[in-house]
């Protein structure tokens, strides 16, 4: 192999391309957000035999106490399908399904976000739901 030779690096030529300016379309709109203000989020709602609560007991495992919308405390479950996914602390807002021959039991199958937790304070769904 032979050594390549010893050139020293060509400089950049410096090219003027005079002064810009940005160019504003006056008839586009901007969107209206402001520092600390997040887009809008699309909370989950309740379906058909879905209901709202806050955790408020770990029971050890994958089992929980839940109290919902309507008052009641439920005891309550994470599949295995999502006990791995779904990590839950004391009053994390979920969103449970109660099993068709026990009303005292159910399923956790959604964990709100902050931003969908005031959506759904905005729309009255957590009035009668003590969290935070």
């Amino acid at each position: 192999m032979r050594p390549k030779p010893n050139t020293p690096p060509k400089q950049e030529e410096k090219q003027d391309y005079g002064d810009f300016e940005e160019v504003v379309d006056e008839n586009e709109k901007k969107p209206q957000t402001q520092m600390g203000q997040e887009a809008p989020v699309r909370a989950r709602l309740p379906r058909q035999g879905e209901k709202i609560g806050t955790v408020i007991q770990r029971l050890g495992g994958n089992r929980m106490l839940i109290k919902t919308n309507d008052g009641k405390t439920i005891n309550a479950r994470v599949p295995g399908r999502f006990k791995r996914s779904m990590w839950l602390r004391l009053n994390d807002v979920v969103l449970i399904e109660t099993w068709e021959n026990d009303e005292e039991k159910a399923d956790i199958i959604f964990k709100y976000s902050s931003g969908a937790i005031n959506q759904l304070r905005k729309r009255g769904l957590l009035s009668n739901v003590d969290a935070f």
